[in-house]
């Protein structure tokens, strides 16, 4: 993938403020190549990103330490790919968003972010195996007909979805809340460079960056933004599961979830999605029936 100046320079920018796109557009909006980026001044980039001027000091001295770092190549040391929002190779469909990623950080194979279609299964960290058994009729008829499966990496439902897709020969992908050093949960690490390897994992945050509590909720969008479609196993009814949901419909996407027995907690999420309108989904062809893709 080739990366223009600009490309550059809005690389540099993002690691020392690493926001999505809508909190620098002005920025970019007064100077479109980023061409001035490193002679703004303090007083210009507060006014241009609405920061206190403490802030914007402290942002223009790490612009001026980073001015000629080569983040491309330190990033190809690493096999990281990073797209800018500014590359012809980013997804436009995350640019629809509100508040689109500035920067994909991806590791594996990006050719993936092509596929026609993707569809999100995401469901608790608590998932039993009811949402295994589950996937194994869900998931088939998905990657038969080329369905790129999306998720978090997270503990349980997340596992089984990614697990699932390359079991069944499919390919996955695993967006991540924090920067590609820092891979998280411990226990997937060898299931991350897996996908590293053969299938992708991507994230809005710098190398650098450290899992929070608050980047959880946001990397939630992206799933959401990728996909066509959102599938729920087993979900408590309020959870993160929840807030990918939320996006899900802000974003017009369908919505499908697995009927679940009404003597399990984990039920309470996808059985009262589907009371208020989601669609309940026990194999794979349910999800393809009113997709673009056919």
């Amino acid at each position: 993938m080739k990366l223009t100046e600009v490309d550059r320079r809005l690389l540099a920018l993002h690691y020392v403020y690493p926001v999505p796109f809508n909190k620098m557009a002005e920025l970019l909006k007064m100077d479109p190549d980023l061409r001035n980026l490193f002679n703004f001044g303090t007083d210009n980039l507060g006014r241009l990103l609405q920061i206190p001027k403490q802030k914007a000091a402290r942002l223009n001295e790490q612009l001026q330490q980073h001015e000629q770092t080569p983040f491309t190549l330190l990033y190809h040391r690493e096999n990281i790919i990073p797209i800018p929002i500014t590359n012809l190779a980013y997804p436009k469909p995350l640019k629809w968003l509100v508040d689109p990623p500035t920067v994909l950080y991806v590791k594996g194979d990006p050719t993936i972010l092509n596929a026609s279609l993707k569809i999100a299964i995401i469901g608790s960290r608590k998932a039993t195996d009811y949402s295994k058994r589950a996937l194994s009729f869900i998931v088939p008829p998905l990657v038969d007909r080329g369905a790129v499966i999306v998720s978090g990496l997270a503990k349980g439902a997340d596992t089984m979805a990614h697990e699932s897709a390359i079991h069944f020969g499919g390919k996955t992908i695993a967006v991540l809340g924090h920067g590609l050093f820092h891979l998280y949960p411990y226990e997937n690490r060898g299931l991350a460079e897996k996908l590293a390897e053969h299938h992708l994992l991507l994230t809005e945050y710098p190398p650098y960056m450290r899992p929070a509590r608050w980047t959880f909720p946001m990397r939630n969008r992206i799933i959401s933004g990728l996909s066509e479609s959102v599938i729920i196993t087993e979900s408590e009814e309020k959870s993160g599961t929840m807030s990918t949901v939320d996006h899900a419909l802000e974003h017009g996407k369908a919505i499908y979830a697995v009927p679940g027995p009404i003597t399990s907690s984990l039920s309470l999420g996808p059985n009262k999605l589907i009371e208020q309108g989601a669609k309940p989904i026990w194999n794979g062809f349910q999800a393809l029936e009113n997709t673009s893709f056919l």
